[in-house]
């Protein structure tokens, strides 16, 4: 799995990396928040991220917001986990009301951020197989599962469409309906 670290202290960018790339992960760095933020509206984006609160350009709280506002996050998870200085019961309400997942308190406990990125591991597998089957599932309503053809819903819902495109369009539309299996 790839993760994101947007920290702009090179101490604890570095520490960051190390910890993780020796757990296995795929570790990709940035050193501040327009950086991250322009990385994780990139198709291939990283599906954990790890953002410092306070960052140049955009903080990491302001990411969090921005992203959960973004449509595009309905189909691609990214799992964001605060790691900050700022320890006060306020400030994780914060944090984690702008919509970041998780939050661990600089200076951090390495056993403590490893099981936290599992967890975020678990909950972006459940997302994507979430989506699969969601669309798996709209697969299935629109089609014949024996002959892969579209079934009658499907068929009247397109008709529909082309019907109110024929309007719009003041064109004329022809509609063939054979049955080639006498049923």
């Amino acid at each position: 799995m790839r993760i994101l670290i947007a920290e702009d202290d090179a101490t604890s960018r570095r520490i960051l990396e190390a910890v993780l790339s020796k757990w296995g992960y795929e570790v990709e760095s940035v050193v501040d928040g327009n950086k991250a933020w322009e990385r994780l509206q990139d198709a291939d984006a990283p599906k954990l991220a790890i953002l410092d609160w306070m960052m140049p350009g955009i903080e990491g709280i302001e990411i969090c917001r921005k992203l959960r506002e973004n449509k595009k996050d309905e189909e691609q998870y990214t799992y964001l986990i605060l790691l900050t200085s700022k320890g006060a019961k306020d400030n994780i309400v914060s944090g984690m009301e702008a919509g970041a997942d998780d939050y661990i308190i600089k200076p951090f406990d390495h056993r403590e951020l490893r099981v936290r990125i599992r967890a975020g591991q678990r909950i972006v597998q459940l997302h994507s197989e979430l989506l699969a089957a969601k669309q798996d599932l709209l697969v299935q309503s629109k089609t014949d599962s024996l002959t892969g053809v579209f079934n009658r819903r499907a068929i009247l819902s397109q008709i529909e469409i082309e019907l109110s495109r024929a309007q719009r369009e003041k064109k004329n539309l022809n509609l063939s309906l054979l049955d080639i299996d006498h049923f």
